[in-house]
């Protein structure tokens, strides 16, 4: 099978390798970082870059292993990161404190794999309720009470 790429499609594609392995814990900074599952793939596509034009894009170490350089790492995909860790996070926060506040509803420990009708409408209601929240006031009115509930 052959495959040919533009230098803008492969740019593209270094892109995605960075995004995907940032995602799978590997960071740029650090080569130890790079899972070894996609170690293989990710030398070989960046080790293409040149072939590709893209060799501004990529850099290798003194070891020769490849990896994203600052101008790829702080381009457009960074812009990406911080929007994927922004939702991320903000996301995660909505549904962890719906949650709770179902589980200190129903005084449970811990929430049945499979939600009830009405429990499922609660906790959209619930995770609603923070999601106007943090979008009216981000974190400034969240206060943690250690130890205990307030």
């Amino acid at each position: 099978m052959k495959v040919s790429f533009t230098q803008k499609e492969f740019s593209r594609l270094l892109e995605l390798m960075h995004l995907g392995l940032w995602v799978a814990g590997s960071r740029p900074d650090d080569p130890a970082t790079m899972p070894e599952r996609y170690a293989a793939i990710a030398q070989k596509t960046f080790g293409l870059a040149e072939v590709f034009g893209c060799a501004d894009l990529v850099e290798a170490d003194v070891n020769g292993q490849f990896f994203p350089n600052e101008k790829l790492t702080d381009g457009p995909a960074r812009e990406k990161l911080d929007q994927f860790v922004e939702d991320a996070f903000w996301g995660e926060l909505a549904l962890r404190l719906a949650e709770r506040d179902l589980r200190a509803e129903a005084g449970a420990t811990k929430l049945s794999e499979e939600l009830t009708a009405d429990e499922e409408r609660r906790l959209a209601e619930l995770e609603d309720g923070y999601w106007r929240e943090f979008e009216s006031h981000g974190v400034d009115h969240l206060v943690l009470l250690r130890g205990g509930r307030g």
